[in-house]
């Protein structure tokens, strides 16, 4: 990894390191020619998972003071699924910084879901030994826990239509579905949004929402059914 490299993915990650090794390592999946070496990110995986549990337990406990341990749990595992992973590590566009051997490269690996959720939490795991709980819990709560909870209790119990959209394609090859801002309207605290999905040239559905991730999502739903999917929740 060159220095402007490392410099573009630490300003995405909003995380500088004192040890560029522990980023390099933590993009490093165990395909990689360095695996020999034992040079993977498999270890800081494992470590950035206990990590996120932690962090996302308390997140959780703090949010919701009426919640009972069973509510807890089960927001806890909503909160951080693989299909909640997989779009935190979308975002970071981790997949263009990954470090894979030719035959992920040859069956793109680069988009798939469990390859970059384990590089997220190896990021997690990373930034931990780099430089502390805090250091990872404001990287987890900044790209993670904070956008999926903006909406409150809601965030966790609606399904991600988006990520099954997504997978659908994917398990097909058929690449990445994009999301368009077709309209707003009304006044700034009753704003009303209507967003098309579109792939491959040709738009698959739209529809309205008071926000954008609210008309996403149902414009995600519609294109499930159009697709002869029915909708369904995120594992």
């Amino acid at each position: 990894m060159t220095a402007e490299e490392r410099a573009e993915i630490e300003g995405i990650l909003g995380h500088h390191f004192g040890h560029p090794e522990m980023l390099g390592r933590a993009l490093t999946h165990r395909s990689h020619r360095q695996n020999s070496a034992g040079i993977d990110n498999e270890r800081l995986e494992f470590l950035g998972d206990r990590v996120l549990g932690v962090v996302a337990s308390e997140k959780l406990f703090v949010s919701f003071p009426h919640w009972d341990a069973g509510s807890l749990s089960k927001g806890l595992a909503r909160l951080v699924s693989a299909s909640s992973i997989h779009g935190a590590a979308r975002k970071l566009k981790l997949g263009d910084y990954l470090r894979l051997g030719p035959g992920e490269e040859k069956t793109g690996g680069r988009e798939k879901k469990r390859l970059l959720a384990d590089a997220y939490e190896a990021i997690v795991g990373a930034i931990y030994l780099d430089a502390g709980l805090a250091a990872a819990a404001a990287f987890l709560r900044r790209t993670l826990l904070d956008p999926a909870l903006e909406d409150g209790v809601e965030g966790l119990e609606r399904p991600d239509h988006k990520s099954a959209l997504q997978e659908w394609l994917q398990h097909r090859g058929l690449g990445t579905a994009t999301y368009r801002v077709l309209h707003e309207s009304g006044p700034e605290h009753q704003k009303m949004f209507e967003v098309e999905v579109w792939h491959d040239g040709r738009k698959l559905s739209a529809s309205e929402g008071r926000s954008k991730k609210e008309a996403e999502q149902a414009a995600a739903r519609l294109a499930l059914e159009s697709l002869g999917q029915a909708p369904r929740s995120s594992e």
